[in-house]
């Protein structure tokens, strides 16, 4: 039977994020699959943490609440996830689904895909010729490696399409492209070819739309005209976007009925490009898109068609997030009421940074920012009405390689509540160190990756 059209929803846009929203698109919005997209690349940096604390953690731990909340409905409706919650450790997520799955006596059959962690394999790709450099400046991966905590490849949609053919309701992944988690499931039902280019990168473009939760339905919504985010209705209420797709790769985007939010050509297009940085090459593992050629309808009623798409082969490389040790973070704030707010705030600044040089505290860096005049804007902070601000914050952050120095610099300011500039309030306190982890991102031949991809099954209890 020829599949006409399905329904995949959006789930999580980050880790932390609202499932709420979900529940919605479940039960009102007619979707057979849900996507959920759990990492940013700072997450993983967040997971290793865990993992250090804890070998069994790794996966973001907002899965199992999510999925323990949602799975009767899903299952109720036959809905199936797709989530890349696995982290830097998609077998101990599903050892913890299984167990509570299991507790609860329920049935699902929950696949694994792995072998995006490489950071056992690194010296093994540098002599397969791999040079590793870092994508923005090409640096040589020896000043960081030594100090390199996780690695992983961002993979392809292709091994998530082995786990529905093989009948899994939810798919766990680590490090994969975030509009695969969406692509996978038109690929399995419409039976897309791996070289079928305009196909595939409809479905990227589907992909794009939906992995960023509200975002793409009138969340953060960055327009100050007449339709600005203002008047996008019931945002306490959103309704995540939902895409309707033709087998042709023609889709709509909306939402579940009864939701707030609203999806109309301005939404979609601000969601199109975000991330985007050559609209015309937008790489992926499994085809690069063109988005020059897309045609967006508003269709009225929050529903847009999207259509047009063309695509180029996949590349031949594979993107790597690689996290290293980056020594320590030592952090504090205090805040200052008017009047002269902000002269207080620069005055603090002047009498800690003297502070640190008379006791030789020498750091890496120093950063200063005042909460409540620049410290979103940074540069471009008006500062006509300065005198005029009602209060001011001043965060002052440091970075050093050694935790002892890192953790020192918050005890330079507890004395200047009662010896410093007036109205001081608002101290953070003693805060601890922080750990500082950098980013390497770099390109392998995926090659060397992809037959190291595994995909296992597990079914719970019956």
């Amino acid at each position: 039977m020829v599949v006409k059209s399905i329904r995949v929803g959006a789930g999580l846009g980050f880790y932390g994020d609202s499932w709420r929203p979900v529940a919605a698109s479940i039960e009102r919005g007619g979707v057979q699959y849900i996507g959920s997209d759990h990492l940013a690349e700072l997450t993983l940096a967040i997971l290793q943490k865990d993992r250090q604390r804890d070998p069994s953690a790794g996966y973001t731990r907002d899965l199992v609440p999510m999925l323990t909340t949602l799975w009767p409905l899903a299952q109720q409706h036959g809905v199936k996830f797709l989530l890349n919650a696995g982290g830097l450790n998609p077998e101990g997520a599903r050892d913890a689904l299984v167990a509570e799955f299991n507790k609860r006596g329920w049935q699902a059959k929950i696949a694994t895909v792995t072998g995006d962690a490489v950071i056992d394999r690194i010296d093994a790709l540098r002599a397969a010729g791999e040079p590793l450099a870092h994508l923005d400046g090409g640096a040589a991966i020896d000043s960081v490696r030594e100090r390199m905590l996780f690695a992983n490849a961002y993979l392809g949609a292709q091994p998530l399409v082995r786990a529905l053919e093989a009948g899994a309701d939810i798919v766990l992944t680590g490090r994969v492209a975030d509009a695969a988690l969406f692509l996978a499931p038109l690929i399995h039902e419409f039976g897309w070819a791996a070289d079928d280019w305009n196909r595939l990168a409809a479905g990227l473009t589907v992909g794009h739309l939906l992995e960023c939760s509200g975002q793409g339905s009138g969340g953060n919504f960055n327009s100050y005209l007449g339709n600005g985010w203002e008047s996008v209705p019931d945002l306490g209420h959103i309704g995540y976007p939902i895409a309707e797709v033709s087998a042709d790769g023609t889709a709509v985007i909306t939402k579940a009925p009864d939701t707030g939010g609203r999806v109309d050509f301005d939404t979609v297009r601000q969601q199109l490009l975000y991330e985007v940085h050559n609209p015309h090459a937008y790489y992926s593992p499994d085809v690069v898109l063109d988005m020059g050629t897309l045609k967006l309808e508003d269709l009225g009623g929050d529903r847009v068609r999207v259509s047009g798409a063309t695509g180029q082969p996949r590349p031949e490389k594979l993107k790597i997030v690689a996290g290293f040790d980056d020594g320590w973070a030592g952090t504090a704030t205090i805040g200052y009421s008017w009047p002269g707010a902000m002269k207080k705030a620069r005055a603090t600044e002047a009498i800690v940074r003297q502070q640190l040089a008379e006791a030789k505290l020498a750091y890496d860096e120093i950063h200063t920012e005042f909460l409540g005049f620049n410290s979103l804007l940074g540069t471009l902070a008006d500062d006509s009405r300065i005198e005029e601000l009602n209060e001011v914050y001043l965060k002052m952050s440091v970075r050093a390689k050694d935790r002892r120095l890192a953790e020192a610099f918050p005890r330079q300011f507890p004395w200047l509540a009662l010896s410093g500039p007036p109205t001081a309030s608002g101290f953070s306190g003693i805060e601890p160190a922080r750990q500082l982890l950098g980013l390497w991102p770099t390109l392998v031949r995926r090659d060397l990756i992809e037959p190291e991809i595994k995909v296992s099954l597990q079914e719970t209890a019956q």
